[in-house]
């Protein structure tokens, strides 16, 4: 695990390679593939475009229009094609299938970084995916614990609580179930949990399930949703019902919407990740590998805030909302 002291040697390992500034960026161009739209990866492409003009380093971006390997491997291989990018920044939609498209890039000629997701176990220096330059995210299974704790203090450490997340073999969301999950069965045996269910990253969907599961379990104190949509789907369900601040949500990402929805007192906490320094801080690793720095971290951690009712006015915790600017 890398501290937060190592994460600030490395930005400025980073900034420090380049005295020159723009004289040694600027030869390199950067493509930048998110895993979908969506407002946590807007403000990541905030991050890669300011370190992209601080540096004078040019970007590309392609964005799926959904989440899935049919959407971000076309998208992978047409910017491996233009022949012109020295790095591609990128969340796998996929922890396996998409090894074989970023190796086929990383051999072409193009180092990867990847931001949020990782590639096979996340452990490019002793696992088996070893050719990315590094990952840059947040510790979602340390995520997921404290999400699962919150919750259980807020519906008095007993009941049913329902775990919706998007997609299977995500290395993001995967971590965060597995926290949530072993966090209640360790320390809350008198919480059951139901799932997960995968709503294919679609709110619609999301918002269907969860009114199944309402449907299923009258006696439903929480839901934890792993992503931006499948709390927000979910926040649409318990509403519908009519039991909004009686069914608790616990939400990854601090959006708009959920935060919205957390002064509404639909949503109880809200995981607030940094988007905008993983993409600042990927574009400062390529420019710096670019520079000849051989001393890059693997595997940096860049942290998260839990917001709540207590503390989402005060600025050291409302400064991690997401905004559009």
């Amino acid at each position: 695990m890398l501290k937060k002291s190592l994460l600030a040697a490395a930005a400025i390992i980073a900034v420090a390679a380049m005295p020159a500034g723009a004289s040694a960026a600027g030869k390199i161009k950067i493509g930048f593939l998110p895993g979908v739209v969506d407002p946590f990866y807007q403000v990541m492409q905030k991050g890669v475009e300011a370190a992209a003009k601080d540096l004078g380093i040019d970007v590309v971006t392609q964005i799926p229009q959904s989440w899935g390997v049919e959407q971000e491997k076309p998208l992978l291989d047409a910017m491996v094609a233009r022949g012109d990018l020295n790095y591609i920044i990128s969340a796998p939609v996929d922890k396996d299938q998409m090894i074989g498209p970023f190796q086929a890039a990383n051999d072409a000629g193009v180092k990867i970084i990847t931001v949020d997701t990782f590639l096979g176990d996340g452990d490019y220096a002793n696992g088996p995916v070893k050719f990315p330059l590094s990952y840059l995210g947040s510790n979602n299974e340390q995520g997921g614990r404290l999400i699962a704790d919150g919750m259980a203090k807020s519906i008095g450490d007993k009941g049913t609580v329902y775990l919706l997340s998007t997609n299977p073999n995500v290395s993001s969301v995967g971590a965060r179930e597995k926290g949530f999950t072993e966090e209640m069965k360790e320390k809350h045996p008198n919480i059951t949990v139901i799932g997960p269910d995968y709503d294919l990253d679609d709110q619609q969907k999301a918002t269907q399930m969860t009114a199944t599961v309402i449907e299923q379990h009258p006696d439903l104190a929480g839901v934890f949703g792993t992503n931006v949509f499948s709390a927000q789907g979910a926040a649409a369900a318990i509403t519908n019902a009519g039991l909004g601040g009686k069914v608790v949500i616990a939400s990854w990402d601090a959006t708009a919407a959920n935060m919205e929805n957390l002064n509404k007192g639909l949503v109880s906490q809200v995981l607030a990740q940094k988007p905008f320094d993983m993409g600042y801080l990927a574009v400062e690793f390529a420019a710096a590998d670019a520079a000849g720095v051989t001393s890059i971290p693997k595997h940096v951690e860049t942290g998260f805030a839990i917001l709540d009712k207590t503390n989402e006015s005060d600025p050291n915790f409302s400064r991690f909302i997401y905004k559009a600017n």
